[in-house]
């Protein structure tokens, strides 16, 4: 059949309250225009993120109610870690509250001042975390990443002759190279086998670790099964143990692809690092056994990692997204091309080319859509990436993320509506200004006003 259905039935429901567009006036001006500050009951469709947001299946429900809260030994801690370990081929792994926690110690550990840390695109917290230990991160993606009309089947590729160049001058300074799968902050895009490999060969020439941020591994996965030669045939499982087979470690959020709403994970080959690590977790986030996590959580992860392979929901996963992007670029509204996996980024500044990068076009459609529709989005671009000291990004984005197995089609063709509407009306969309500059990753408490 040519219609891909969700491959789930709906259980249970949460009302949406349905909220006037001066009732989200309100809202706006008392969160500063900052949509992070809105109350979740004034949001109709809730698209800011899809880290944590999902629905968990009946079976990770079971497997909440069968947690063990044992402090130390618990068995929900060793099938978790049984999930992993068939998953990734790792066998040393550390559950974390979330994935920032994996971060903020793996670069204890590893960064510091006058340190370096590449990677294709750093996202917020990755960025954040390796410049509060005072290393600098480095993003290398290839060219195209930043042509929201190429067609590049992997734009969230590295650019592997500039890894070899920074390697080659700062081998020294560089602890740790990173890839992230797929590239949030390059519109969702995927990475090839091909292009890990290379950075692969690179790493081990200049004897320098390499790390996934792998939040979103399945989706990267099901692209490399749909997009790259020679892969159509393998299983998406069997693409993911290659992936994992890559890399020296990994930090992921499974508040994306392991199907959760609160839980990450650090997987680490070297036995030195792991040590440290296991200690730096027993103090910051709990024993080894539960990482700041409760043993209903470590449950709910053992089975959303297992079910997030499956081709199915993969399938309607992917097409589900894809099906807005095709919606809005019919429209003649500009997104990055292809559509992602988790999310539609809409080009902010062909959206509102009367908005200067300066006055944050992407702020701009972000508060205009939640004002019309009530639909809450994300601003990629000099919001989220901008300020004093740094260079301004190439695109001003706007990011619709998906929750996991949460909206329906209508709920979708509801929000493609609402953008098409708005796009009718972009002229009226005013640029903004930052009143309260909150400093590192600003974007969650900043204050604006319009100009």
């Amino acid at each position: 059949m040519k219609t891909i259905i969700e491959p789930f039935r709906i259980k249970v429901v949460e009302p949406i309250r349905i909220t006037t567009q001066e009732e989200r006036e309100v809202a706006l001006q008392n969160a500063h225009l900052n949509l992070f500050g809105i109350k979740s009951e004034m949001v109709l469709i809730d698209l800011l993120t899809d880290s944590g947001t999902g629905a968990m299946s009946s079976e990770q429900w079971a497997g909440i109610m069968r947690g063990d809260e044992s402090y130390a030994g618990s068995l929900s801690f060793f099938r978790f870690e049984q999930s992993l370990h068939e998953l990734t081929g790792f066998t040393h792994i550390l559950p974390t509250h979330q994935g920032r926690a994996a971060e903020r110690i793996l670069f204890e550990l590893v960064g510091g001042p006058g340190k370096i840390v590449p990677n294709n695109a750093h996202f917020d917290t990755t960025r954040a975390n390796i410049e509060h230990s005072g290393a600098k991160a480095v993003d290398l993606p290839i060219a195209v990443a930043f042509e929201p009309k190429n067609h590049h089947p992997f734009k969230g590729n590295m650019d592997t002759v500039k890894l070899e160049k920074l390697l080659s001058e700062h081998k020294e300074v560089i602890p740790v190279v990173f890839c992230t799968v797929t590239s949030n902050s390059t519109g969702g895009q995927p990475v090839s086998l091909e292009n890990l490999r290379a950075i692969r060969g690179i790493c081990d020439r200049y004897d320098v670790p390499l790390f996934l941020d792998a939040c979103r591994f399945a989706e990267n996965a099901f692209f490399i099964k749909h997009r790259e030669h020679g892969q159509e045939d393998r299983s998406v499982r069997d693409i993911v143990h290659d992936l994992f087979s890559l890399a020296d470690g990994a930090t992921i959020s499974a508040k994306k692809d392991g199907l959760v709403n609160i839980g990450g994970v650090l997987l680490m080959r070297d036995e030195n690092l792991f040590r440290r690590a296991s200690e730096l977790l027993i103090l910051t986030e709990g024993f080894t056994t539960y990482g700041g996590l409760a043993g209903r959580d470590l449950e709910a992860m053992a089975q959303g990692f297992q079910e997030v392979i499956r081709e199915d929901y993969l399938t309607y996963r992917i097409k589900s997204t894809e099906y807005i992007g095709k919606k809005l670029i019919e429209a003649g509204i500009q997104i990055i091309e292809p559509p992602g996996g988790h999310a539609i980024y809409i080009d902010a500044s062909a959206f509102c080319p009367h908005i200067p990068k300066e006055s944050f076009p992407g702020q701009a459609v972000a508060v205009g859509l939640y004002s019309l529709a009530g639909i809450r989005t994300c601003e990629i671009g000099s919001v989220m990436f901008g300020g004093e000291g740094r260079e301004p990004p190439k695109l001003e984005l706007v990011r619709l993320a998906i929750p996991r197995r949460m909206y329906t089609q209508s709920h979708m063709d509801y929000t493609v509506e609402a953008v098409i509407e708005l796009y009718g009306r972009r002229h009226e969309l005013r640029g903004m200004r930052i009143t309260n500059d909150t400093g590192a990753l600003r974007h969650f408490q900043a204050e604006f006003e319009e100009i």
